[in-house]
């Protein structure tokens, strides 16, 4: 277990009540791509799993989990069914985006996307409830076989969240391995809240995570192009919300939207040339 800086006594917890279980301890967050090589680095099985602190195991989806891969051993990952507390399903698996999916998904205008686009993007096309291959399953609980992490390498440790298991199984599938949907093994994965200040940490990890991904994927042009978008994107939002808020509609949200929006703008959002790694502010 990789502790990624945590001061809740989280790791004086795990060696008391877990003393099997070998830990890392970090004095800092160094994100979720260096953390989990960390953890990559020193797991000896022929598996290797991902698995995020806001989850819980759904009776005995790792033994599952690994008797499927056992089973298909052209698989390279595997992803679990994600749900929600509340036992609703959670969106988990994808299909590569394309530029216009870039424009699109996470973004204001997503609720004006064509249909298809974004139906294609989630996988929608396919019922929740049978196994597929995708392209890639969200990293929240991703089981990845030892071959094909030793022929393409650890995660991006440029990225410090998000998009780093999109990128990783991105090159899993170029080296020749199948990315597998498998709803019979379950995972529940809690979705945390954030504070006003972390929410500025969240948008700009996001946005330069997803710039430095189309820079990778689809070149320079795409990606400056999505970013002059995105900005434009925040710029937009900062003025509804400062608008918004000299009618004294909910004063107080509005300010602290305005100064979020605002810190993401000062950042500029540069996209991460594939070799420098994201500094979060």
């Amino acid at each position: 277990m990789v502790d990624n800086g945590s001061s809740d006594g989280s790791m004086e917890m795990v060696a008391a009540d877990y003393p099997a279980v070998r830990t890392l301890a970090l004095n800092e967050n160094v994100g979720f791509s260096r953390g989990n090589n960390l953890g990559l680095a020193k797991a000896d099985g022929r598996y290797l799993l991902l698995l995020n602190p806001d989850t819980e195991i759904v009776g005995a989806a790792l033994s599952q989990m690994v008797e499927f891969l056992d089973r298909n051993q052209s698989v390279g990952a595997l992803g679990p069914q994600l749900r929600y507390a509340d036992g609703r399903v959670q969106s988990s698996r994808r299909r590569f985006p394309t530029l216009a999916t870039g424009f699109f998904e996470s973004t204001w205008i997503q609720s004006w996307a064509p249909r298809r686009l974004l139906a294609h993007y989630y996988v929608l096309d396919h019922p929740d409830d049978v196994a597929a291959d995708v392209d890639w399953v969200v990293g929240a609980c991703l089981m990845v076989r030892r071959e094909a992490y030793e022929q393409t390498g650890p995660l991006d440790p440029g990225y410090f969240m998000y998009s780093e298991e999109m990128e990783w199984q991105h090159r899993i599938k170029d080296a020749g391995w199948r990315v597998v949907y498998y709803p019979d093994a379950q995972v529940v994965h809690h979705e945390g809240k954030s504070s006003e200040q972390v929410l500025v940490r969240r948008h700009i990890c996001f946005q330069r995570s997803k710039l430095r991904y189309f820079r990778t994927y689809h070149g320079r042009a795409a990606a400056a192009a999505l970013r002059v978008f995105l900005l434009g994107n925040y710029a937009w939002q900062l003025g509804i919300e400062a608008a918004k808020a000299l009618v004294g509609h909910k004063s107080s949200l509005r300010k602290q939207r305005v100064s979020a929006y605002w810190q993401v703008l000062k950042s500029g959002l540069p996209p991460a040339s594939p070799d420098e790694p994201i500094e979060v502010p």
